[in-house]
């Protein structure tokens, strides 16, 4: 009598400690997780913590992470030193600009390589993929020779058109038109549809998430370009905001406090942007933008 009801209890000790394991791993991932976005945020923190501190206390030793007295001059004084709403306003028209040029050239791109069919598609694809394993530093002097002879220099067309087309978007875009049902396209079609009224009204709509993504991708990308603005331009009020930060650091001496005071504004357009775009940007990763058949 007493085994019988001993048996129960076992079974219950068994399953409570099963139904106790994944909780503990979810502990674990999570405590990771938690270190992991801490140990990546620290030097935000340090950077918006060092744009309040006077210039004394930056170099005090042993560091302190947060001022007694936190002071927002070197925010007023940023915009005396160096024309910082200009070149703000320079990158957000660069940034812009590219990402919508990539994303109207890009997906027709994508939409006849995933749609139309013509001889030689899988050949042409595969050069525009080829595309991808060339660095860019290896086409940076030939571009900045053409964009020379064409007299673009400190104009916005050399910072905008050499950036108006991009493989990977080519290729993600049409890994997301291959997820569409060919009979979505066939129905469009037979109701007298043209292909450009098929792209723009029944393809471009169900590649949304997709279009997000490499709008997030573009926008990230331009914003934070350095190289190509400094090469295409002489003129301090064509200058973008990573030439115009990078003006900030001298030969000898460097005012670091200024230097993250416009390192700290100028990551706020992409924080909105990704805040903004978040979900249409996970969404275009994970449900079809590497996908396809």
């Amino acid at each position: 009598m007493s085994k019988a009801l001993g048996q129960p209890d076992r079974a219950l000790a068994g399953k409570g400690r099963r139904s106790a394991l994944p909780s503990m791993i979810n502990w674990t991932v999570f405590l990771l997780l938690l270190a992991g976005a801490l140990s990546m945020s620290a030097p935000f923190v340090w950077m918006i913590s060092t744009s309040l501190k006077p210039a004394a206390e930056i170099f005090r030793y042993p560091p302190t992470l947060f001022t007694e007295q936190p002071q927002f001059g070197n925010y007023i004084r940023l915009f005396e030193v160096v024309p910082f709403a200009r070149m703000m306003l320079n990158s957000l028209i660069v940034s812009i600009s590219v990402t919508l040029l990539q994303l109207l050239v890009c997906s027709m791109a994508a939409f006849a390589f995933a749609r139309l069919r013509f001889r030689g598609r899988e050949t042409l694809f595969l050069l525009y993929l080829s595309a991808l394993m060339i660095p860019s530093q290896v086409t940076l002097i030939p571009n900045f020779i053409l964009v020379r002879n064409l007299g673009w220099i400190d104009s916005y067309a050399a910072l905008i058109l050499p950036f108006a087309f991009s493989s990977f978007g080519t290729f993600l875009l049409r890994q997301a038109f291959l997820t569409v049902p060919r009979e979505l396209e066939e129905a469009a079609r037979i109701d007298g549809a043209t292909y450009a009224q098929v792209f723009w009204r029944v393809m471009l709509p169900l590649a949304r998430p997709a279009l997000g993504a490499l709008g997030i991708f573009t926008f990230v990308a331009q914003w934070n370009n350095f190289l190509w603005p400094l090469i295409t331009t002489t003129k301090p009020e064509m200058n973008t905001l990573t030439v115009g930060l990078s003006s900030l650091r001298g030969q000898y001496n460097t005012d670091w406090g200024l230097l993250m005071t416009g390192s700290v504004l100028a990551i706020l357009p992409i924080f909105i942007v990704f805040i903004v775009g978040n979900r249409s940007f996970i969404k275009g990763i994970t449900s079809g933008g590497f996908g396809g058949r």
